[in-house]
């Protein structure tokens, strides 16, 4: 879609706002909004003007115009709004130079597709991410000087069993086993259909959808593959109507990797592979049919993987999620259809297009642009590098006696070990430009003073059972 088309549209659909969105730095949509009629096609050249230092991550106080200018071919009716309203992702730039903002994450996904093409490797990567959530129907936390406590609730969720709901129907789903049941124990099914129906209508292609392993309301909604910059626009929109379905029916969604104890966190498997002319790259005559490439793309992740997670499970509950010996895939090994396992290799299909790899550790609190554009870096890396992964391990690693386990790397065990990691491998980050030491640097100490040091600050609530009595 193009400028003209934009304002077509507008024409058309009658629409009385445009509601102009980008991404802040940690990964969060914000927005503004305004009068349609005064949207013509220079706002497309001149852009519009906002508070950068008000931004998570951007500008200080002193440096704060920049400009922000929508992209037309992000489009789209906004499904929710009572005002006719169209939607629109947007690039950030410099007020002055006109220079596109390095801090503004779409920028650095643009700038991850641009430097594939140099490499000669590729023209095109394609990611698949399968984000999973939670519906519950009620949430309260808080945290104070003299206290602490989250609480939450589903009527699906197992711990209501004894519940007086006038009537409790039953049909409360165990704990690890709401995986693929059918209505009435899934209680979502309706729910996700709504969704599904709007993504689709919002011009998202949806697989599939069913409700997740954990108790109370967990689920997924895949969408298929598409290029880095597209895929991680549609997530953004995909998250926004989630949130809002939820929201609809007087429940909300949450996309936090781990809310409950004792049950499977959300996690967002994603696939990737690398295209050139049209040919997929990742296949060829090697294991499960993957190429030397692909192999190598292997190596890449999983030698940059204890740095990469700063980025793909970049909050503090991201690593509540990661931990060794439950459900998340730590170790840092490859294998076939293995789900414990870093990288999967999904072998559904013998086909040359299907031939991809499954990187299993990301959650979907993180931010797609940087994500995304890390992961097709450090598959590069392994690629110009010949960073031979090893050999794939077919076991069980869970049931692994511990001295065999100890032989095979895992993830980091906290959020600051792993910016910590960020710190010392970032080179392959750097490659062409794509992420600026700026960036490096700036989401280490943004993430380091807001969400690491404020946590280890706080006393937790499992202390006080632990530690009250001495």
């Amino acid at each position: 879609m193009t400028a003209a088309d934009v304002l077509q549209t507008i024409e058309e659909h009658a629409v009385e706002v445009v509601d102009l969105r980008f991404m802040d730095f940690p990964g969060l949509w914000q927005h503004f909004t305004v009068p349609a009629d005064s949207l013509d096609e220079d706002s497309f050249e001149e852009g519009f003007g906002i508070d950068a230092s008000s931004m998570r991550g951007w500008q200080s106080i002193t440096e704060s115009d920049m400009l922000v200018f929508p992209d037309p071919e992000t489009a789209v009716l906004d499904p929710f709004s009572e005002t006719t309203t169209l939607i629109m992702t947007c690039n950030i730039a410099d007020p002055l130079t006109r220079e596109n903002y390095a801090r503004d994450p779409r920028y650095t996904a643009k700038k991850a597709e641009n430097y594939l093409q140099t490499t000669g490797i590729g023209d095109v990567s394609f990611f698949g991410p399968e984000a999973e959530f939670f519906v519950f129907d009620d949430i309260r936390y808080d945290s104070t000087s003299n206290a602490g406590y989250y609480f939450i609730d589903s009527e699906e969720g197992r711990w209501n069993t004894g519940r007086c709901e006038d009537p409790n129907l039953g049909y409360k789903i165990r704990h690890k086993e709401g995986y693929f049941p059918v209505p009435p124990t899934d209680s979502m099914q309706e729910l996700r259909n709504e969704m599904m129906r709007i993504m689709r209508r919002c011009g998202l292609e949806v697989e599939c959808h069913h409700h997740e392993v954990a108790t109370g309301g967990q689920a997924e909604i895949d969408l298929k593959y598409d290029s880095l910059l597209r895929i991680a626009d549609q997530l953004m929109l995909y998250k926004y109507i989630v949130k809002n379905v939820a929201r609809r029916h007087n429940k909300t969604a949450t996309f936090m990797p781990k809310p409950l104890f004792g049950d499977n966190g959300s996690g967002m498997h994603v696939h990737f592979s690398i295209w050139n002319e049209g040919k997929p790259v990742f296949a060829g005559n090697k294991q499960a049919g993957l190429s030397e490439e692909a192999l190598y793309a292997i190596g890449g992740i999983l030698a940059h993987a204890p740095a990469l997670v700063a980025i793909t499970s970049p909050t503090t509950n991201s690593y509540k999620r990661l931990v060794p010996g439950y459900e998340a895939p730590v170790n840092l090994a490859y294998s076939t259809m293995n789900r414990s396992v870093a990288i999967r290799i999904p072998t559904y299909s013998d086909e040359p297009a299907a031939k991809r790899l499954e990187f299993r550790c990301p959650d979907p609190s993180c931010n797609p642009y940087f994500a995304f554009a890390a992961i097709q870096m450090a598959a590069l890396d392994g690629i110009k590098n010949k960073i031979s992964p090893g050999p794939a391990v077919d076991k069980n690693l869970y049931e692994l006696p511990p001295q065999e386990l100890a032989r095979i790397p895992c993830t980091p065990r906290s959020l600051g070990e792993a910016l910590t990691a960020l710190e010392r491998d970032h080179e392959f980050l750097l490659q062409g430009d794509v992420f600026t030491q700026d960036v490096i640097d700036t989401w280490i100490e943004w993430k380091r003073e807001n969400e690491v040091e404020p946590v280890q600050l706080r006393p937790h609530p499992y202390e006080f059972a632990l530690y009250f009595d001495l």
